[in-house]
């Protein structure tokens, strides 16, 4: 799965968890960092607060989700995170979106 999602000249950061395969086969770059304290509070503070927002959101607005469809509940999550700052632009990123086939 890795091989196939993931370019091979990216750079992947990951916790130390021993779940992964070597990741490094299959990138330019694998950085590991052990997740402590002062890992959570810095380097991981937005990973953690994207995962309870969307937490969050997910009970707040939709209730009894089906495994089935938890996915796609995720990825509307993830496309409103990714376009929240587009504001006027928004339009014309569509265009290119659509253009580019992105």
């Amino acid at each position: 799965t890795i091989k196939e999602s993931i370019d091979n000249q990216s750079i992947v950061f990951t916790d130390k968890s021993t779940s992964y395969v070597d990741i490094s086969d299959f990138v330019e770059l694998h950085i590991t960092e052990k997740s402590d304290k002062e890992t959570t509070n810095e380097t991981l503070k937005w990973v953690h607060i994207t995962i309870s927002n969307a937490k969050r959101n997910l009970l707040g607005n939709y209730h009894k989700i089906k495994r089935k469809y938890l996915q796609l509940y995720l990825n509307e999550f993830i496309y409103k995170l990714n376009r929240r700052y587009f504001g006027d632009k928004l339009f014309e990123r569509l265009i290119i979106a659509n253009i580019t086939a992105v």
